[in-house]
Parts: C-alpha cells; sequence; structure tokens
C-alpha cells in the first residue's frame, strides 16, 4: 500500500495510514536523511492526541509520549547506533516487546532485534513538498 501526500496534507494520510494500520505496533520507518520520518510521527501522535511535545530521539534515543486517553508511544531514533548491543543496551528491546506503539527510525541498526510482525515503511522524497510513504504488508 503506498499513501502520497503533500506536507500540508501529512495530517490526513496520517490518519489514512492510522485507520490502515491501528493493530500494528511496531512501525519500522526507512527513509533517508531529511525525508520526514520524524516530521510524519508527529503528524500520526497528533492524530493519536499525545499530550506535550513530540520531538526527534536523535540523542535520546528513545521518547515516551502519552496519549489522552492515557495510552504510551515510543519514539526511537538508532541513527546513532553503532549495532544491536548498543540498542540493547539503550532499552529498545523492552519498547519493542511493551505491547505499546513504538515508531523506529533508522530501524536496519537493530533489525535483528525488531519482532517478526513489525511493519515496515519506507519515506521518500517526491518533490519539495511531496512525499511517498510505502508500507510492506
Amino acid at each position: 500500500m503506498d499513501i502520497s501526500f503533500e506536507l500540508d496534507q501529512i495530517h490526513e494520510a496520517a490518519k489514512r495510514f492510522i485507520d490502515a494500520f491501528s493493530d500494528k505496533k511496531v512501525i519500522a520507518l526507512h527513509g533517508e536523511m531529511g525525508a520526514g520520518k520524524t516530521t510524519f510521527v508527529h503528524a500520526v501522535c497528533d492524530e493519536l492526541g499525545v499530550q506535550g511535545a513530540v520531538g526527534s530521539p536523535t540523542f535520546s534515543i528513545i521518547n515516551e509520549y502519552t496519549t489522552a486517553d492515557n495510552k504510551t508511544i515510543y519514539h526511537l531514533d538508532l541513527y546513532r547506533l553503532k549495532n544491536a548491543q548498543e540498542a540493547i543496551d539503550a532499552g529498545v528491546e523492552d519498547c519493542f516487546y511493551s505491547g505499546n506503539l513504538c515508531f523506529v527510525e533508522w530501524p536496519d541498526k537493530a533489525s535483528a532485534l525488531l519482532p517478526d510482525n513489525a511493519l515496515h515503511c519506507s519515506l521518500h522524497i517526491k518533490g519539495n513538498n511531496a512525499r511517498l510513504l510505502q508500507i510492506k504488508l
């Protein structure tokens, strides 16, 4: 499944994504630097009613958000990790297997740790303001 959108339509794209894949818990987001992975996660979190600021976990590795209905969402950025052991040490497995929604940027850094049922998505730049989210089913 593909979701194409202009950046000013990102919230509509986030709603479509949520409607189609609300049963998935671990979302592996692939894409080049600057493709908009964090921005897309931010839009999804907005649509899910996250309370407080949603930001990039580039330096913290793991951000934890809480929705208005008291659900936890994890947002991981594994870019700075060198190997799976660093991911384990950072606690990513706890997030993956928590049963909570978990968005993972740069999942290839810990691909062996991802659950088998993780949903893999790739975000591509298709122009200055256009993006294509490809979902691998």
